[in-house]
């Protein structure tokens, strides 16, 4: 009985927070909604987060749940500022602990996403950059466009390189050819240590949101 009961205490803290995936793993934003909410899955098709933005909030606020029923808080990402474009957004788990936060490099992100991922202690583990900054702009131009905007989502899709300190890409997130623009493919290119996987989905996350009200 007490075994039982540790291992299921062990399979509780384990599905409690991201730990490991089975890559890829793909974002689809739902459609027919007010919010801006999206659905993560692994390449199994298994669902590991439902992300709901909080609407008409003057701070960001991102409730990140284990599915869809959003019984399961898994974290919350906050902004530390009042919109305000140079915030850095915190995330929290579901004991409101630290796991570590993301935040937008400033005037670098005018012209093309750029984001810096750290770690609790407050240092920079991972950087964001948009790979292909004309992708989008050609995206947000020609989907102004009728008939011709519904075809954007086919033609023009941004690359988002995850690249650790030493300047190697170790992930890249990349939008999906559809016709409403609301998938996102995530993909593992080199070895990550634990907590490194957690804290590079939460950023892309908060960034997938951030960049798809910018068009």
């Amino acid at each position: 009985m007490i075994i039982e009961e540790q291992l299921l205490d062990s399979t509780i803290t384990k599905n409690a927070d991201f730990k490991e995936f089975n890559f890829p793993l793909t974002f689809e934003f739902k459609l027919g909604t007010l919010s801006n909410d999206f659905i993560a899955k692994d390449a199994n098709g298994q669902i590991v987060a439902y992300v709901r933005q909080k609407m008409f909030r003057l701070k960001e606020a991102i409730m990140v749940y284990a599915d869809e029923h959003k019984t399961n808080l898994k974290y919350t990402i906050n902004a530390n500022k009042i919109i305000d474009f140079s915030a850095s957004y915190e995330f929290l788990n579901n004991n409101n602990q630290l796991v570590g936060s993301v935040g937008r490099k400033g005037m670098k992100s005018l012209w093309k996403a750029h984001y810096d991922v750290f770690d609790t202690e407050k240092s920079k583990e991972f950087t964001i950059k948009e790979e292909n900054p004309w992708a989008k702009v050609m995206d947000t131009l020609m989907s102004e466009i009728p008939i011709v905007g519904i075809f954007t989502g086919y033609a023009f899709n941004p690359k988002y390189g995850i690249l650790d300190n030493s300047g190697k890409t170790v992930a890249r997130l990349s939008k999906e050819k559809s016709f409403f623009g609301r998938k996102f493919k995530l993909e593992k290119l080199e070895n990550l240590k634990e907590g490194d996987s957690e804290r590079i989905l939460l950023g892309l996350m908060m960034m997938v949101l951030l960049e798809r009200r910018r068009g």
